[in-house]
């Protein structure tokens, strides 16, 4: 975990879902491949071209823009897939519940957290996928909305979702913290808000902010 900023009257927590809420390298990587694959069959090629294509334009964006991350929506969207042909991939494709199960440890992580803090979650899926994993794991009570890509249509690291979220929780940018686990895509645009920004490498690290955020 790496802490990088906590606002001093902090009273909203923004949650990236991904690789942040749980750890599952199974699914996250088949939360690409299906839409790799998926994006296959509509041009034509082979899944392994696809995901060659894929590779190569995010290796090729990070070494142009300092090593800086691509969302994968954004990646399509280069390819011509608009971002709602990448929702309803997304809507159609993804069903968390045949990866993730309920995490008791997370639920007392958030209840701890939500006795303080508004917890809101920006994530670059859609709403309904992004309720899915939050039920899958057992926490959908404790989140108070959900921002996704078909929410305001563009993907992070835009502006949009998060102001968006604090606006949602009647808190000022100074006042929230981001939480997720790539920089480029959860934490730089709030940082630059004003907002604070703590990177994680997974819900191990979710685990301990209660211990200091009380």
């Amino acid at each position: 975990m790496k802490v990088i900023k906590i606002p001093q009257n902090l009273k909203t927590i923004i949650f990236d879902i991904d690789s942040t809420l749980y750890t599952n390298e199974e699914y996250a990587f088949e939360q690409v491949d299906c839409q790799v694959r998926r994006f296959a069959s509509e041009r034509g090629i082979s899944n392994d071209e696809a995901r060659k294509l894929v590779a190569d334009f995010r290796e090729k964006f990070a070494r142009e823009n300092g090593g800086k991350k691509i969302s994968l929506s954004n990646t399509l969207l280069s390819f011509g897939v608009p971002i709602q042909k990448s929702v309803e991939w997304r809507r159609e494709l993804l069903e968390p519940k045949n990866f993730l199960t309920r995490d008791e440890r997370l639920q007392n992580t958030l209840s701890a957290l939500s006795k303080k803090f508004n917890l809101i979650c920006v994530t670059n899926n859609p709403v309904t996928p992004a309720k899915k994993t939050l039920v899958a794991l057992g926490v959908e009570n404790l989140i108070s909305d959900i921002i996704g890509l078909d929410t305001c249509n563009v993907s992070k690291p835009a502006r949009e979702p998060f102001l968006l979220a604090a606006e949602k929780c009647g808190s000022h940018a100074q006042e929230c913290l981001s939480v997720g686990d790539r920089y480029d895509l959860d934490i730089a645009v709030p940082l630059e808000l004003g907002m604070g920004g703590v990177l994680v490498e997974g819900v191990a690290d979710v685990y301990s902010l209660p211990d200091f955020l009380q």
